[in-house]
C-alpha cells in the first residue's frame, strides 16, 4: 500500500491535506511532520499534536528555527516587526511587489526538501502539502505558487531517483475551495489553528484570520474553531 507524508501545521489547509490523504491511504499509511521554524508562539504545534491525536495518525516533528536566525519576519520571535493586522490586499499595497512580511524566506522550499527525506526514510511515495491561489496572489507567499510547485516536484522527483513526488491538491484553488472540501470531509477544524497571533483565542485582524474567516463564510457556515472552547495553552 502506497504511504503519504503530509507536510502539517494545524492550520486549516494542512488539515485538510491531512482529511484527504486519510481517505486516500488511510490512517496507518500517513505520517504528518510537523516543523517548528521558531515562529512567535507554540498554537499552531499544539493544534497539529490535537488533530494527528484525532486521527491516529503518527506525528513527527522537526526544529529548523536556526536556518530564520537572521530573518525579520514577523511571524518570527526574534523579529522587531509587528504581525500586521490588515488583509493581505492592504499590505501587498505597500510592497511594491514584494512578499508580505509573514513570509518566511522560502519556507516551502526548505520544509518539501526536508520533508522529502523523512518521506524517503519512512518509505512514503507522496508528499502533501496546502498551499493554495489566494495565498500566492500578488506574489504574497511565492512559495505557493502553481511555478514553484511544479518546479519544486520536478526536483524532489528526480532528486529522489523518481521515488518521491509532491501533491498539493488544492495550489490552483481559493481557500472557499479548500474549506468546501474539508466540510466534506468533516475535518475537525474545530482543533485547528491558523491565526499569526497566539492568544486564547484568535484575533480575527491578522491576514490568514481574514482569509479565513471569507471562507467559510463563502461556504454559508461559521468557523467551528472561534465556538471551539478557549486553549488553556
Amino acid at each position: 500500500m502506497m504511504k503519504a507524508l503530509v507536510l502539517f501545521s494545524g492550520g486549516l489547509d494542512s488539515t485538510t491535506c491531512l482529511a484527504l490523504a486519510i481517505e486516500r491511504y488511510g490512517a496507518e499509511n500517513v505520517l504528518a511532520l510537523s516543523v517548528s521554524y521558531g515562529q512567535k508562539h507554540t498554537k499552531e504545534l499544539e493544534a497539529a499534536r490535537a488533530v494527528a491525536a484525532y486521527y491516529g495518525v503518527r506525528l513527527q516533528t522537526l526544529d529548523l528555527a536556526a536556518i530564520f536566525a537572521d530573518s525579520d519576519c514577523s511571524l518570527l520571535k526574534g523579529s522587531s516587526q509587528e504581525i500586521p493586522k490588515e488583509s493581505y490586499a492592504e499590505q501587498l499595497s505597500e510592497t511594491d511587489g514584494a512578499p508580505v512580511s509573514t513570509y518566511v524566506p522560502f519556507r516551502n522550499g526548505l520544509f518539501l526538501s526536508s520533508a522529502a527525506s523523512v518521506a524517503l526514510s519512512n518509505g512514503c511515495s507522496v508528499i502533501y502539502y496546502g498551499a493554495h491561489a489566494d495565498d500566492a496572489a500578488g506574489n504574497a507567499y511565492p512559495d505557493c505558487s502553481q511555478e514553484f510547485n511544479d518546479a519544486i516536484n520536478t526536483a524532489i522527483f528526480l532528486g529522489s531517483g523518481k521515488q518521491l513526488r509532491i501533491e498539493a491538491p488544492f495550489v490552483g484553488k481559493t481557500k472557499a475551495d479548500v474549506v468546501a472540501e474539508g466540510l466534506r470531509l468533516k475535518a475537525p477544524y474545530h482543533l485547528t489553528w491558523s491565526c499569526y497571533e497566539g492568544g486564547e483565542r484568535p484575533c480575527g485582524l491578522c491576514g490568514t484570520c481574514r482569509d479565513r474567516a471569507a471562507a467559510f463564510a463563502a461556504n454559508g457556515v461559521s468557523d467551528p474553531a472561534l465556538t471551539a472552547p478557549a486553549s488553556p495553552i
